[in-house]
């Protein structure tokens, strides 16, 4: 069956979006990034925004999904399919390859396994119902209808806890008839490295970053009117150095704390690509950094 997306995953650090990169010039593919905090402009060198890796041999290779939003605005995995399915279509239809790339498994597996994600409109009687319960009590709502909660940032914020109970609820009860997406016949790798490497390549990036200016993009930001709740629901770089900024950390807390956190987060990523694989989605694993692998593999696929 031939192929309309290819799609290169892997944890953080391993070198996908440079590998991705490299493969769409090869196609004359676009890349449409899967990443939940590209979208944002201004937060460049904390999401890992290095789009000097997308000039190659001179060419810039055209990026969706990226520099969309500002920060204060709501990004979310509904949001990211719908926009997915739009710039696929769009593609394929000037019979352009994409490649998707990526390391935010809900928003991957959301296109490639193509679940229905409703757009829930405000509901005021359910609104009305929820208006006089504690924030405990809406907590227990929200993972009595979702136990495996992938944003935990929605249970401490009151309006979007509301609003995730809203969303959740239309899910649960979809409109009759079917949801008509895009035929997806992907060809999908993974950027695999040993788990000493990519921990002494995260490392390396980190420190590549702070001397490269990731705290004082964090302090423009709050400059710029971000709230510093806002920051820290960013996760990650965001929330350590938003931390260290309000002095609730030293410096060496920080970089050893977010050391283990990115450490941690590449764990979970590939757990969550594993169980994506339990689910019968096919990922060929590629050695990371063995770009003529990944070319040879995917221009038979093509052929």
């Amino acid at each position: 069956m031939d192929k309309n997306l290819i799609v290169i995953l892997g944890p953080t650090a391993s070198g996908k979006t440079a590998m991705a990169a490299r493969l769409a010039a090869e196609i004359g593919g676009e890349i449409i990034s899967a990443d939940s905090r590209q979208v944002y402009r201004g937060m460049d060198i904390g999401t890992g925004k290095d789009l000097e890796e997308f000039r190659i041999d001179g060419r810039v290779v055209p990026c969706h999904l990226i520099d969309i939003l500002d920060p204060d605005q709501e990004f979310n995995v509904f949001e990211f399919q719908k926009r997915f399915y739009e710039i696929f279509s769009a593609l394929r239809e000037k019979r352009i390859l994409p490649v998707l790339v990526g390391g935010t498994g809900l928003y991957l597996e959301s296109v490639l396994t193509s679940y229905f994600l409703p757009e829930a409109e405000p509901d005021e009687r359910l609104r009305e119902e929820l208006a006089g319960l504690t924030m405990g009590e809406l907590q227990d709502v929200l993972l009595a209808m979702k136990p495996q909660l992938h944003n935990q940032t929605d249970l401490h914020d009151r309006q979007r806890l509301i609003r995730k109970i809203e969303i959740e609820k239309a899910r649960q009860n979809p409109p009759k008839g079917q949801t008509c997406f895009p035929r997806i016949h992907a060809g999908i790798f993974g950027i695999l490295r040993p788990r000493a490497e990519l921990k002494k390549r995260i490392s390396a990036r980190l420190h590549l970053r702070l001397a490269g200016g990731m705290i004082e993009e964090v302090f423009r930001l709050r400059e710029e009117g971000v709230s510093w709740e806002r920051l820290e629901s960013f996760g990650l770089e965001y929330r350590f150095i938003a931390r260290y900024l309000q002095k609730k950390m030293t410096r060496d807390e920080m970089v050893s704390g977010l050391e283990t956190a990115i450490g941690q987060f590449a764990k979970r990523q590939m757990t969550w690509f594993r169980r994506m694989e339990k689910k019968g989605v096919s990922i060929e694993w590629i050695p990371g950094g063995d770009y003529p692998a990944l070319s040879g593999r995917v221009m038979k696929m093509l052929s």
